[in-house]
Protein backbone atom coordinates (compact mmCIF):
# COMPACT_ATOMS: atom_id res chain seq x y z
CA UNK A 1 0.00 0.00 0.00
CA UNK A 2 1.28 3.85 -1.00
CA UNK A 3 2.88 5.87 2.03
CA UNK A 4 2.00 9.24 0.42
CA UNK A 5 -0.76 10.49 -1.98
CA UNK A 6 -1.05 13.67 -3.69
CA UNK A 7 -4.81 14.83 -4.42
CA UNK A 8 -5.11 16.73 -7.21
CA UNK A 9 -8.42 18.45 -6.47
CA UNK A 10 -9.91 21.07 -4.52
CA UNK A 11 -13.15 21.08 -2.29
CA UNK A 12 -15.59 18.40 -1.97
CA UNK A 13 -13.81 15.60 -3.45
CA UNK A 14 -10.39 16.71 -1.74
CA UNK A 15 -11.77 16.07 1.69
CA UNK A 16 -13.39 12.70 0.40
CA UNK A 17 -10.41 11.29 -0.55
CA UNK A 18 -8.17 12.91 2.60
CA UNK A 19 -10.79 10.61 5.10
CA UNK A 20 -10.32 7.89 2.98
CA UNK A 21 -6.67 7.77 3.55
CA UNK A 22 -6.45 9.07 6.97
CA UNK A 23 -8.75 5.41 7.72
CA UNK A 24 -5.98 3.56 5.34
CA UNK A 25 -3.09 5.02 7.19
CA UNK A 26 -1.79 6.64 4.38
CA UNK A 27 -0.84 10.16 4.54
CA UNK A 28 -1.47 13.37 1.83
CA UNK A 29 -0.64 16.30 0.12
CA UNK A 30 -2.81 18.47 -0.98
CA UNK A 31 -2.31 21.02 -3.51
CA UNK A 32 -4.61 24.17 -4.19
CA UNK A 33 -5.07 27.84 -5.59
CA UNK A 34 -4.86 31.17 -4.36
CA UNK A 35 -8.80 30.99 -3.96
CA UNK A 36 -8.62 28.52 -1.83
CA UNK A 37 -6.02 29.46 0.64
CA UNK A 38 -7.00 28.99 4.10
CA UNK A 39 -10.03 26.28 2.77
CA UNK A 40 -10.00 24.08 6.24
CA UNK A 41 -9.87 20.91 4.76
CA UNK A 42 -6.39 21.61 3.91
CA UNK A 43 -5.73 21.38 8.04
CA UNK A 44 -6.67 17.78 7.45
CA UNK A 45 -3.87 17.25 4.65
CA UNK A 46 -0.43 15.91 5.98
CA UNK A 47 1.82 18.37 3.52
CA UNK A 48 -0.24 21.44 1.11
CA UNK A 49 1.73 23.45 -1.87
CA UNK A 50 -0.08 26.26 -3.84
CA UNK A 51 0.27 25.84 -7.28
CA UNK A 52 -0.86 28.91 -8.85
CA UNK A 53 -3.78 32.06 -8.96
CA UNK A 54 -7.11 31.05 -8.52
CA UNK A 55 -7.50 30.73 -12.40
CA UNK A 56 -7.78 26.45 -12.61
CA UNK A 57 -5.69 27.18 -16.25
CA UNK A 58 -3.01 28.70 -13.94
CA UNK A 59 -3.31 26.34 -11.21
CA UNK A 60 -5.13 22.94 -11.17
CA UNK A 61 -4.64 22.03 -14.73
CA UNK A 62 -0.99 23.30 -15.18
CA UNK A 63 0.71 19.58 -15.18
CA UNK A 64 4.35 21.08 -14.42
CA UNK A 65 3.08 22.55 -10.87
CA UNK A 66 1.62 19.63 -10.05
CA UNK A 67 3.91 17.20 -10.76
CA UNK A 68 6.42 19.30 -9.17
CA UNK A 69 4.43 19.49 -5.81
CA UNK A 70 4.46 15.53 -5.92
CA UNK A 71 7.70 15.31 -7.05
CA UNK A 72 8.76 17.69 -3.84
CA UNK A 73 5.91 15.93 -1.37
CA UNK A 74 7.73 12.94 -2.16
CA UNK A 75 4.40 10.79 -2.61
CA UNK A 76 4.13 7.49 -4.58
CA UNK A 77 0.68 7.87 -6.45
CA UNK A 78 -1.92 11.00 -7.50
CA UNK A 79 -5.65 10.93 -7.14
CA UNK A 80 -6.96 13.58 -9.47
CA UNK A 81 -10.49 13.12 -8.13
CA UNK A 82 -13.23 14.07 -10.70
CA UNK A 83 -12.86 17.11 -12.99
CA UNK A 84 -9.79 19.19 -13.92
CA UNK A 85 -7.03 16.70 -15.03
CA UNK A 86 -9.09 13.66 -14.05
CA UNK A 87 -9.76 12.41 -17.38
CA UNK A 88 -6.43 13.72 -19.24
CA UNK A 89 -4.46 10.65 -20.70
CA UNK A 90 -1.75 13.45 -21.40
CA UNK A 91 -1.26 14.19 -17.70
CA UNK A 92 -1.59 10.58 -17.27
CA UNK A 93 0.97 9.31 -19.32
CA UNK A 94 3.10 12.05 -17.59
CA UNK A 95 2.87 10.15 -14.18
CA UNK A 96 3.80 7.24 -15.42
CA UNK A 97 6.97 8.45 -16.88
CA UNK A 98 7.35 10.42 -13.82
CA UNK A 99 7.21 6.90 -12.03
CA UNK A 100 4.11 8.21 -10.04
CA UNK A 101 1.39 6.00 -10.03
CA UNK A 102 -2.55 7.51 -11.26
CA UNK A 103 -5.04 6.42 -9.46
CA UNK A 104 -7.34 5.62 -12.48
CA UNK A 105 -7.15 3.57 -15.34
CA UNK A 106 -4.47 3.22 -18.16
CA UNK A 107 -3.57 6.14 -20.38
CA UNK A 108 -4.27 3.84 -23.26
CA UNK A 109 -7.73 2.95 -22.07
CA UNK A 110 -8.27 6.21 -21.40
CA UNK A 111 -7.43 7.91 -24.39
CA UNK A 112 -8.97 4.90 -26.32
CA UNK A 113 -12.58 5.58 -23.92
CA UNK A 114 -12.31 9.54 -23.92
CA UNK A 115 -12.99 9.34 -27.60
CA UNK A 116 -16.77 8.76 -27.74
CA UNK A 117 -16.29 7.31 -31.70
CA UNK A 118 -13.97 4.95 -30.89
CA UNK A 119 -15.86 3.82 -27.31
CA UNK A 120 -18.50 3.06 -29.84
CA UNK A 121 -16.41 0.87 -31.84
CA UNK A 122 -15.09 -1.16 -28.32
CA UNK A 123 -18.62 -1.21 -27.26
CA UNK A 124 -19.78 -3.21 -30.26
CA UNK A 125 -16.78 -5.41 -30.47
CA UNK A 126 -18.16 -6.41 -26.68
CA UNK A 127 -21.74 -6.39 -28.21
CA UNK A 128 -23.31 -4.08 -26.31
CA UNK A 129 -26.45 -2.14 -27.65
CA UNK A 130 -25.19 1.25 -28.95
CA UNK A 131 -27.20 3.98 -30.49
CA UNK A 132 -28.06 3.52 -34.29
CA UNK A 133 -26.06 6.26 -35.60
CA UNK A 134 -22.33 7.32 -38.06
CA UNK A 135 -20.34 4.03 -37.78
CA UNK A 136 -17.63 6.94 -37.43
CA UNK A 137 -17.05 10.60 -37.62
CA UNK A 138 -18.82 12.99 -39.83
CA UNK A 139 -16.38 15.28 -41.81
CA UNK A 140 -19.21 17.59 -43.67
CA UNK A 141 -23.04 18.58 -44.11
CA UNK A 142 -23.57 15.88 -47.30
CA UNK A 143 -22.34 12.68 -45.17
CA UNK A 144 -24.20 14.33 -42.24
CA UNK A 145 -27.58 14.06 -44.36
CA UNK A 146 -26.58 11.32 -45.39
CA UNK A 147 -26.58 9.69 -42.03
CA UNK A 148 -29.76 11.46 -41.19
CA UNK A 149 -31.76 9.99 -43.67
CA UNK A 150 -30.80 6.52 -43.33
CA UNK A 151 -31.35 6.64 -39.25
CA UNK A 152 -34.30 8.96 -39.28
CA UNK A 153 -34.72 12.16 -37.88
CA UNK A 154 -34.66 13.89 -35.46
CA UNK A 155 -30.63 12.96 -34.79
CA UNK A 156 -28.56 14.07 -32.06
CA UNK A 157 -25.27 15.74 -33.11
CA UNK A 158 -22.64 14.79 -30.39
CA UNK A 159 -19.05 15.76 -30.01
CA UNK A 160 -16.49 13.32 -29.72
CA UNK A 161 -14.58 14.71 -26.92
CA UNK A 162 -15.50 15.89 -23.70
CA UNK A 163 -19.39 15.95 -22.33
CA UNK A 164 -21.18 18.11 -20.11
CA UNK A 165 -23.80 18.64 -23.21
CA UNK A 166 -21.43 20.95 -24.87
CA UNK A 167 -20.64 20.15 -28.67
CA UNK A 168 -24.06 18.47 -28.77
CA UNK A 169 -27.13 19.49 -30.99
CA UNK A 170 -30.54 18.07 -32.04
CA UNK A 171 -31.84 18.51 -35.31
CA UNK A 172 -35.30 17.73 -36.98
CA UNK A 173 -34.55 18.30 -40.21
CA UNK A 174 -32.07 18.67 -43.54
CA UNK A 175 -32.23 22.82 -42.65
CA UNK A 176 -31.72 22.48 -38.64
CA UNK A 177 -29.17 19.56 -39.34
CA UNK A 178 -26.97 22.12 -41.21
CA UNK A 179 -26.97 25.29 -38.64
CA UNK A 180 -26.81 22.29 -35.64
CA UNK A 181 -23.43 20.58 -37.36
CA UNK A 182 -21.74 23.94 -37.45
CA UNK A 183 -22.62 25.26 -33.87
CA UNK A 184 -22.06 21.71 -32.36
CA UNK A 185 -18.48 21.53 -34.15
CA UNK A 186 -17.33 25.06 -33.17
CA UNK A 187 -18.61 24.56 -29.54
CA UNK A 188 -17.01 21.66 -29.48
CA UNK A 189 -13.40 22.92 -31.03
CA UNK A 190 -13.50 26.16 -28.32
CA UNK A 191 -14.55 23.76 -25.54
CA UNK A 192 -12.39 20.68 -26.28
CA UNK A 193 -9.49 21.42 -28.65
CA UNK A 194 -11.28 18.80 -31.21
CA UNK A 195 -14.51 19.63 -33.45
CA UNK A 196 -14.80 16.07 -34.63
CA UNK A 197 -18.69 15.23 -34.42
CA UNK A 198 -20.72 11.90 -35.04
CA UNK A 199 -24.72 11.41 -35.37
CA UNK A 200 -27.01 9.35 -33.21
CA UNK A 201 -30.92 8.53 -33.63
CA UNK A 202 -32.31 10.55 -31.18
CA UNK A 203 -33.76 8.26 -28.43
CA UNK A 204 -37.23 10.60 -27.15
CA UNK A 205 -37.78 11.16 -23.55
CA UNK A 206 -34.62 9.20 -22.76
CA UNK A 207 -33.55 7.97 -19.52
CA UNK A 208 -29.87 8.52 -18.24
CA UNK A 209 -28.83 4.90 -16.67
CA UNK A 210 -25.11 4.56 -15.37
CA UNK A 211 -23.04 1.63 -13.93
CA UNK A 212 -20.96 1.46 -11.68
CA UNK A 213 -17.96 -0.62 -12.25
CA UNK A 214 -14.45 -1.62 -10.76
CA UNK A 215 -11.99 -3.52 -12.35
CA UNK A 216 -8.21 -4.75 -10.64
CA UNK A 217 -4.77 -5.29 -12.45
CA UNK A 218 -5.70 -9.18 -12.11
CA UNK A 219 -8.77 -9.07 -14.48
CA UNK A 220 -11.24 -9.09 -11.78
CA UNK A 221 -14.15 -7.27 -13.37
CA UNK A 222 -17.26 -6.15 -11.07
CA UNK A 223 -20.52 -3.98 -11.26
CA UNK A 224 -22.10 -2.21 -8.51
CA UNK A 225 -25.60 -1.99 -9.81
CA UNK A 226 -26.88 0.77 -11.48
CA UNK A 227 -28.00 4.48 -10.81
CA UNK A 228 -30.66 6.71 -12.25
CA UNK A 229 -29.38 10.09 -13.32
CA UNK A 230 -32.39 11.58 -15.41
CA UNK A 231 -33.12 14.19 -13.46
CA UNK A 232 -31.34 16.98 -15.17
CA UNK A 233 -31.18 20.56 -16.52
CA UNK A 234 -29.40 21.12 -19.51
CA UNK A 235 -27.84 17.88 -19.10
CA UNK A 236 -26.43 18.69 -15.65
CA UNK A 237 -27.48 15.92 -13.00
CA UNK A 238 -29.17 17.36 -10.11
CA UNK A 239 -30.73 14.47 -8.66
CA UNK A 240 -29.05 10.78 -8.83
CA UNK A 241 -30.66 7.49 -7.21
CA UNK A 242 -30.25 3.76 -6.80
CA UNK A 243 -31.73 1.26 -7.53
CA UNK A 244 -32.99 2.92 -10.73
CA UNK A 245 -37.36 3.28 -10.58
CA UNK A 246 -39.53 1.17 -12.51
CA UNK A 247 -36.89 -0.34 -14.25
CA UNK A 248 -37.22 -4.35 -14.81
CA UNK A 249 -35.18 -6.71 -13.37
CA UNK A 250 -34.28 -8.23 -16.40
CA UNK A 251 -33.27 -4.92 -17.73
CA UNK A 252 -31.04 -3.95 -14.60
CA UNK A 253 -29.44 -7.41 -15.16
CA UNK A 254 -29.01 -7.14 -19.02
CA UNK A 255 -27.40 -3.66 -18.51
CA UNK A 256 -25.00 -4.33 -15.76
CA UNK A 257 -23.79 -7.34 -17.48
CA UNK A 258 -23.39 -5.56 -20.62
CA UNK A 259 -21.45 -2.51 -18.56
CA UNK A 260 -18.91 -5.87 -17.49
CA UNK A 261 -18.54 -7.27 -20.99
CA UNK A 262 -17.34 -3.82 -22.59
CA UNK A 263 -15.12 -2.94 -19.40
CA UNK A 264 -13.40 -6.28 -20.09
CA UNK A 265 -13.35 -5.75 -24.28
CA UNK A 266 -11.90 -2.49 -23.29
CA UNK A 267 -8.75 -3.79 -20.69
CA UNK A 268 -9.89 -1.02 -18.40
CA UNK A 269 -8.93 -1.18 -14.49
CA UNK A 270 -10.03 0.81 -11.76
CA UNK A 271 -13.49 2.71 -10.86
CA UNK A 272 -15.73 3.65 -14.07
CA UNK A 273 -18.82 4.59 -14.85
CA UNK A 274 -20.71 3.03 -18.10
CA UNK A 275 -23.34 5.06 -18.82
CA UNK A 276 -26.53 4.59 -21.03
CA UNK A 277 -29.65 6.17 -22.86
CA UNK A 278 -32.59 3.79 -21.70
CA UNK A 279 -35.98 4.00 -24.26
CA UNK A 280 -39.60 3.91 -22.90
CA UNK A 281 -39.38 0.25 -23.82
CA UNK A 282 -36.50 0.06 -21.47
CA UNK A 283 -33.81 -0.93 -24.27
CA UNK A 284 -30.92 0.00 -23.12
CA UNK A 285 -27.74 2.30 -25.64
CA UNK A 286 -24.68 2.55 -24.23
CA UNK A 287 -23.18 6.56 -24.89
CA UNK A 288 -19.89 6.38 -22.76
CA UNK A 289 -17.95 5.00 -19.83
CA UNK A 290 -16.43 8.08 -17.65
CA UNK A 291 -12.88 6.92 -16.61
CA UNK A 292 -12.70 8.50 -13.19
CA UNK A 293 -15.26 8.26 -10.48
CA UNK A 294 -18.24 10.11 -10.46
CA UNK A 295 -19.84 13.29 -8.14
CA UNK A 296 -22.44 10.98 -7.70
CA UNK A 297 -20.31 7.65 -5.91
CA UNK A 298 -22.20 7.83 -2.78
CA UNK A 299 -24.82 6.81 -3.71
CA UNK A 300 -23.72 3.24 -5.02
CA UNK A 301 -21.74 3.49 -1.43
CA UNK A 302 -24.95 3.83 0.58
CA UNK A 303 -26.63 0.91 -1.02
CA UNK A 304 -23.36 -1.43 -1.68
CA UNK A 305 -21.65 -0.69 1.59
CA UNK A 306 -18.16 -0.69 -0.88
CA UNK A 307 -16.25 2.50 -0.25
CA UNK A 308 -15.53 3.24 -3.83
CA UNK A 309 -12.40 5.81 -3.61
CA UNK A 310 -10.29 3.38 -0.85
CA UNK A 311 -11.13 0.75 -4.01
CA UNK A 312 -9.57 3.01 -6.15
CA UNK A 313 -6.58 3.07 -4.24
CA UNK A 314 -6.50 -0.53 -3.40
CA UNK A 315 -6.66 -0.97 -7.04
CA UNK A 316 -4.13 1.54 -8.28
CA UNK A 317 -1.48 0.06 -5.75
CA UNK A 318 -1.87 -3.38 -7.66
CA UNK A 319 -4.09 -5.05 -4.75
CA UNK A 320 -6.56 -8.19 -5.76
CA UNK A 321 -10.30 -6.68 -5.17
CA UNK A 322 -11.41 -8.08 -2.06
CA UNK A 323 -14.92 -9.28 -2.92
CA UNK A 324 -16.64 -11.09 -6.13
CA UNK A 325 -19.76 -10.04 -7.89
CA UNK A 326 -21.89 -12.21 -5.72
CA UNK A 327 -20.68 -10.61 -2.90
CA UNK A 328 -22.21 -7.15 -3.85
CA UNK A 329 -25.94 -6.52 -3.28
CA UNK A 330 -27.46 -3.54 -3.25
CA UNK A 331 -29.99 -2.87 -0.24
CA UNK A 332 -32.68 -0.02 -0.22
CA UNK A 333 -32.80 3.35 -1.73
CA UNK A 334 -30.33 6.03 -1.73
CA UNK A 335 -30.91 9.67 -3.25
CA UNK A 336 -28.59 12.28 -3.79
CA UNK A 337 -29.17 16.01 -4.34
CA UNK A 338 -26.40 18.40 -6.02
CA UNK A 339 -26.66 21.60 -4.16
CA UNK A 340 -24.75 24.28 -5.66
CA UNK A 341 -24.66 27.68 -4.82
CA UNK A 342 -27.05 29.04 -7.62
CA UNK A 343 -29.94 31.44 -7.55
CA UNK A 344 -33.05 29.27 -9.37
CA UNK A 345 -35.54 31.91 -9.22
CA UNK A 346 -32.81 33.73 -11.49
CA UNK A 347 -32.41 31.28 -14.26
CA UNK A 348 -29.74 29.21 -11.88
CA UNK A 349 -27.56 31.86 -12.03
CA UNK A 350 -24.43 30.94 -9.52
CA UNK A 351 -24.05 32.96 -6.46
CA UNK A 352 -21.03 32.77 -5.00
CA UNK A 353 -20.38 34.83 -1.86
CA UNK A 354 -19.66 34.42 1.75
CA UNK A 355 -21.49 31.57 3.72
CA UNK A 356 -22.66 33.19 6.66
CA UNK A 357 -24.11 30.43 8.39
CA UNK A 358 -24.91 26.50 7.33
CA UNK A 359 -26.48 24.18 9.62
CA UNK A 360 -25.79 20.50 8.02
CA UNK A 361 -29.18 18.08 8.54
CA UNK A 362 -28.26 14.81 10.32
CA UNK A 363 -29.95 11.76 10.87
CA UNK A 364 -30.51 7.79 10.52
CA UNK A 365 -29.28 7.67 6.67
CA UNK A 366 -28.30 11.14 6.26
CA UNK A 367 -25.09 11.85 4.76
CA UNK A 368 -23.24 15.45 3.96
CA UNK A 369 -20.48 15.66 1.85
CA UNK A 370 -19.43 19.49 1.84
CA UNK A 371 -16.06 21.46 2.83
CA UNK A 372 -17.87 24.59 3.16
CA UNK A 373 -18.32 26.10 6.32
CA UNK A 374 -19.89 29.20 8.20
CA UNK A 375 -17.47 31.93 6.79
CA UNK A 376 -16.50 30.18 4.25
CA UNK A 377 -16.43 32.49 0.71
CA UNK A 378 -17.25 30.19 -2.55
CA UNK A 379 -14.86 31.39 -5.44
CA UNK A 380 -16.29 32.81 -8.59
CA UNK A 381 -13.66 30.22 -10.23
CA UNK A 382 -15.23 26.75 -10.15
CA UNK A 383 -18.20 24.75 -10.59
CA UNK A 384 -20.87 26.16 -7.88
CA UNK A 385 -21.43 22.66 -6.19
CA UNK A 386 -21.44 23.24 -2.51
CA UNK A 387 -22.01 19.65 -1.05
CA UNK A 388 -23.89 16.50 -1.94
CA UNK A 389 -27.01 15.47 0.64
CA UNK A 390 -27.59 11.93 0.48
CA UNK A 391 -30.14 9.69 2.24
CA UNK A 392 -30.08 5.97 2.75
CA UNK A 393 -33.65 4.43 3.41
CA UNK A 394 -35.12 0.85 3.49
CA UNK A 395 -37.37 1.70 0.92
CA UNK A 396 -38.14 5.10 -1.94
CA UNK A 397 -40.90 6.61 -0.23
CA UNK A 398 -38.41 6.66 2.58
CA UNK A 399 -35.67 7.77 1.10
CA UNK A 400 -37.79 10.68 -0.31
CA UNK A 401 -39.41 11.69 2.97
CA UNK A 402 -36.28 11.66 4.61
CA UNK A 403 -34.35 13.98 1.96
CA UNK A 404 -37.15 16.26 2.01
CA UNK A 405 -36.76 16.32 5.93
CA UNK A 406 -33.05 17.33 5.48
CA UNK A 407 -33.28 19.91 2.68
CA UNK A 408 -35.98 21.83 5.25
CA UNK A 409 -32.89 21.05 8.38
CA UNK A 410 -30.15 22.47 5.83
CA UNK A 411 -29.47 25.88 6.54
CA UNK A 412 -27.07 28.17 4.36
CA UNK A 413 -27.32 31.84 4.39
CA UNK A 414 -25.64 34.66 2.54
CA UNK A 415 -25.84 32.94 -0.89
CA UNK A 416 -28.46 31.17 -2.27
CA UNK A 417 -28.53 27.32 -3.04
CA UNK A 418 -30.77 24.98 -5.25
CA UNK A 419 -31.86 23.37 -1.93
CA UNK A 420 -35.50 24.90 -2.80
CA UNK A 421 -35.67 23.49 -6.50
CA UNK A 422 -34.61 19.99 -5.26
CA UNK A 423 -37.97 20.36 -2.95
CA UNK A 424 -39.94 21.43 -6.13
CA UNK A 425 -38.37 18.30 -7.40
CA UNK A 426 -38.89 15.53 -5.18
CA UNK A 427 -42.53 16.61 -4.34
CA UNK A 428 -44.06 16.40 -8.06
CA UNK A 429 -45.98 13.86 -8.97
CA UNK A 430 -43.54 12.26 -11.84
CA UNK A 431 -40.70 12.00 -9.49
CA UNK A 432 -42.36 10.03 -7.01
CA UNK A 433 -44.24 7.73 -9.19
CA UNK A 434 -40.80 7.31 -10.87
CA UNK A 435 -41.42 8.55 -14.37
CA UNK A 436 -38.63 11.25 -14.90
CA UNK A 437 -36.60 11.11 -18.45
CA UNK A 438 -33.84 13.36 -18.90
CA UNK A 439 -36.08 16.51 -20.40
CA UNK A 440 -38.64 16.62 -17.09
CA UNK A 441 -36.94 19.55 -15.46
CA UNK A 442 -36.93 21.67 -18.65
CA UNK A 443 -40.56 20.55 -19.52
CA UNK A 444 -41.94 21.41 -16.10
CA UNK A 445 -40.21 24.61 -15.18
CA UNK A 446 -37.94 25.84 -17.51
CA UNK A 447 -40.20 25.97 -20.49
Amino acid sequence: MYKRILIANRGEIALRIIRACREMGVETVVVYSDADRGSAYLDLADETYCIGPAKSALSYLKTDRVISAAEVGNVEAIHPGYGFLAENAHFNEICRSCKIDFIGPTPEAMEKLGDKNQARAIARQADVPVVPGSKGLVQNEKEALEVAHEIGFPVLIKATAGGGGKGMRVAANDLSLKAALSQAQTEAKAAFGNASVYLEKLVERPRHIEVQMLADQHGNVVHLWERDCSTQRRHQKLIEESPAPNLPKEARQAMCEAAVRLVKTAEYTNAGTVEFVVDQDNNFYFIELNARIQVEHPVTEMVTGVDLIKSQIMIAAGQELPFTQADVRSSGVAIECRINAEDPERNFQPNPGTIEQIFAPGGLGVRFDTHVHSGYTVPSHYDSMIGKLIVHQPTRTDAIACMLRALDELRVTGIHTTAPFHKQILTHSKFVEGHVDTGFVERTWLS
